[in-house]
């Protein structure tokens, strides 16, 4: 067991996959040695002096070798249905079911789709395209087309028909364009490819709508036969939004019954995870789990009742396998997330175990029921939901004791106050690793809260599917709840935020924790003391005095790069807005910053875009003692976040020996320009020997005029202007700037073709290096070493994230 999780693991390390019989080879392999050892351990092969310790390691390697395999051919029969770089970008019709209930928000609507069948549109007769299987589909109201789209005001968006009321199990007639699946993928950020992978998406598009395209239909009646339980889950989420006005306590209802995290609102998940419990939002392990318990018992009381029954089978056992049954119903009902999933596969594991009189010790329960989840499932290894459950079970099994006196109401406080007490305090580094933040309030929070929201919310939500009326009870419930949280996350040091330590550090940590909690001497307990320290004190290294670096953040369509010297930081643009519920702040910079430990002095934002100014308020209000520099209009919102300092030429400061000097606008600019593209703030950042200039979205006239005005725009670094747009880099720029490398921040397949063809080949001429977002990633530069950049999708390449051709 513990060889066949050590061999997925080793397998999630791979930047590519083998051929699939290398992997079938592994697993045969793996299974038939595992075999051959154990018929050899009969005939007492393994029976003295080294030979159990060779057996345990022949046996571990068997493991590894078939998790690995396992895994593998999992992998490669998923890869094998990948969307075809030439279909990209090009029309498509599909028909197909839409296999989730859909997320509706202001500017369309999101959901899964099961693709029956595909072809061409507007060519002529040949082959069907090969569209995988199932794909992410958005419907917009103004058929721009990209997620993470970046608005701009040159470019009037084509007319499109609003989007349609769409059901889940609805069967549809599309035309679509599609890509491959494509995320941001930052340092310490959210693997978006890696959880489309997991879901089985491999393809994400978006529906056409416009004058020319074929008007989407519904096929013959609607609603197929497939997806019955999507189809009850959105009548109930629907139903729950009619039934309650406040659309906050609803969302929190939706989210217990039907699992659509969606529905609770960007406030409340920031209040709930400053309190420590916005586990308990969504179906957890720990609601899965609670159910259970208590639809055995009611199973169980109920098998008591009948003799005949009783004859035929043991009421503990019928507890047991009914209320594992019954929960995984609760959570095929909730979405079948894949938390959901594991909780799932852990109790039938347990419940099996019992049911065939295996009385293991519980670290070989533990261990098997974690190998069972790895089987399933070998990518959730990466997500933090795996190893926050997996551990705090481990650490309930050994902290615990099987016979502690007492089984009155206080024994069992006493009890619940001490596990919830042990689970946090050896979760907390792990937390820390995962998260960069601790909320120092959670134990309350929890104590409260836990028994409020399974005890209390949960039951009256879910009943309330049968009763409408029982969701205003729990509406006033999740209202009572969400004042005492709002009072316990306004308490002064709340939350404590952390850098993200070393993985050497966090395992120390981890173990550090579990040795405080666990019912030891304290000669031994005191002794995870020294061991958590690493992971709380651990300092991020920054560059030594007179150096400086940068990290351009991979943000799609959009700026954001992160200057940072020995003591100093510097945000220059805060990335684009996705959608009304969604940034770039919230979603890249925030972790990013939390993570590094970042405390930012000055914000620099070009000018008032979108796709530069969209994450300002959630990095402004996480930095509330940073700078605001700008060419942003006196009536902009931000102004009222804080005093703006206008950017003009010849503005200058020293950090740390390295300058900053602003270079352009000038006074005149802000009266002669309109456009909020001419007055952009063009940052200079240099030491003596490496320089970098951050240029906003000038375009060729400005270009023009900040050489003229300029005698030495030598630098190393260019961030390339208007992220590669045909108006900007100018020649003249180029030869007066040369750089080393030029960075392009832009989306995936944008809408507006950046980089553009005819620059990149202007840079390609003059033997500049050009770096673009889409290919690289996050990129690291550092004025040590200004001749190379480090580009994260390279140094974390795994085999599911996407490769350009």
């Amino acid at each position: 067991m513990a060889g066949s999780v050590a061999g997925a693991a080793l397998h999630l390390q791979q930047a590519a996959l083998w051929e699939r019989a290398a992997y079938v080879g592994l697993l045969a392999g793996g299974l038939s040695g595992a075999w051959l050892l154990r018929w050899l351990r009969r005939l007492r092969w393994a029976g003295q002096g080294r030979w159990p310790t060779l057996w345990l390691l022949l046996l571990l390697a068997a493991g590894a070798l078939a998790g690995a395999g396992l895994a593998g051919w999992r992998a490669s029969v998923d890869a094998a249905d990948a969307l075809d770089p030439a279909l990209e970008g090009r029309d498509l019709q599909v028909v197909g079911v839409v296999a989730q209930m859909p997320q509706r928000s202001e500017g369309g609507v999101r959901f899964l789709f099961d693709v029956a069948s595909a072809r061409w549109v507007g060519e002529g007769a040949g082959p069907p395209p090969r569209v995988p299987a199932r794909i992410a589909l958005g419907w917009y109201a103004d058929n721009t087309g990209l997620w993470g789209r970046a608005p701009e005001q040159p470019l009037q968006p084509e007319a499109a028909e609003a989007p349609g009321p769409v059901h889940a199990g609805e069967r549809w007639r599309l035309q679509v364009r599609l890509k491959a699946p494509h995320g941001n993928l930052n340092p310490h950020g959210f693997d978006l490819e890696l959880w489309l992978w997991e879901q089985g998406v491999q393809a994400s598009g978006y529906v056409r709508t416009g004058a020319g395209d074929a008007r989407p239909q519904r096929e013959g009646q609607g609603q197929s036969w497939r997806h019955p339980v999507e189809r009850a889950r959105e009548a109930v989420r629907d139903a729950v939004f009619e039934r309650v006005p406040d659309q906050r306590q609803a969302g929190v209802i939706a989210a217990l019954v039907t699992g659509d995290q969606n529905a609770i609102e960007r406030a409340d998940w920031d209040m709930f995870r400053a309190t420590g419990v916005a586990h308990l939002m969504s179906i957890s392990g720990l609601h899965i789990t609670m159910f259970a318990w208590l639809a055995g018992a009611l199973v169980g009381a109920a098998w008591r009742r009948s003799a005949r029954l009783m004859l035929w089978r043991p009421a503990p056992h019928a507890a047991l396998v009914g209320g594992v049954v019954l929960a995984a119903l609760y959570a095929l009902f909730s979405g079948w997330g894949l938390p959901a999933q594991r909780t799932v596969w852990m109790l039938a594991t347990v419940a099996l175990l019992r049911l065939t009189g295996r009385q293991w010790p519980w670290p070989f329960v533990w261990l098997c029921t974690g190998a069972v989840v790895v089987a399933f499932d070998p990518w959730g290894l990466l997500q933090p939901g795996f190893w926050l459950s997996f551990v705090a079970v481990g650490v309930l099994f050994a902290a615990g004791s099987p016979d502690e006196p007492g089984t009155g109401a206080v024994a069992r406080l006493c009890r619940l106050w001490r596990e919830q007490w042990t689970v946090t305090l050896a979760l907390a580094p792990l937390g820390l690793l995962l998260f960069q933040q601790l909320s120092l309030v959670g134990l309350v929070a929890n104590m409260l809260a836990i028994p409020w929201v399974t005890l209390v919310i949960t039951p009256l939500a879910m009943l309330g599917g049968a009763v409408p009326p029982l969701w205003d009870v729990a509406a006033r419930a999740v209202q009572g709840l969400a004042w005492l949280l709002e009072w316990l996350a306004a308490l002064p040091l709340a939350t404590l935020s952390s850098p993200a330590p070393a993985l050497w550090a966090a395992v120390a940590g981890v173990v550090g924790g579990a040795l405080l909690a666990m019912r030891l001497p304290w000669s031994l307990r005191v002794q995870g003391v020294p061991l958590l320290l690493p992971a709380l004190l651990w300092q991020v290294p920054r560059p030594a005095v007179g150096e400086f670096e940068l990290l351009a953040a991979d943000v799609g369509q959009g700026n954001a790069v992160l200057v940072r010297t020995a003591r100093h930081g510097l945000l220059y643009d805060a990335g684009p807005r996705y959608s009304l519920e969604s940034d770039a702040g919230q979603r890249v910079l925030v972790p990013l910053l939390r993570a590094l430990d970042e405390r930012v002095d000055t914000v620099v934002l070009s000018h008032r875009d979108s796709d530069h100014t969209g994450g300002a308020p959630a990095v402004l209000a996480m930095q509330p003692a940073a700078a605001l520099r700008s060419s942003i209009e006196a009536g902009h919102p931000l102004q009222q976040s804080r005093p703006v300092q206008r950017c003009l030429a010849g503005q200058s400061w020293t950090w740390d020996g390295v300058r900053f000097e602003i270079l352009h606008p000038q006074v005149d600019d802000y009266s002669t320009f309109t456009r909020p593209n001419a007055v952009s703030c063009v940052l200079r950042i240099g030491n003596g020997h490496s320089t970098a200039i951050l240029t906003g979205d000038i375009e060729r006239l400005q270009e023009l005029a900040l050489v003229a005005r300029t005698p030495e725009l030598k630098a190393d670094l260019l961030l390339v202007p208007h992220h590669g747009s045909k108006t900007s880099s100018s020649p003249a720029l180029l030869d007066a700037v040369r750089p080393r490398i030029a960075l392009v921040q832009a989306g995936y397949r944008n809408r507006f073709g950046h980089p553009a063809a005819e620059v990149t080949a202007r840079y390609a001429e003059r033997g500049i290096d050009v770096i673009d977002s889409a290919r690289c990633g996050a990129a690291h530069w550092s004025s040590m070493w200004p001749e190379t950049v480090r580009c994260e999708r390279q140094e974390a390449r795994r085999y599911w994230h996407h490769r350009l051709p």
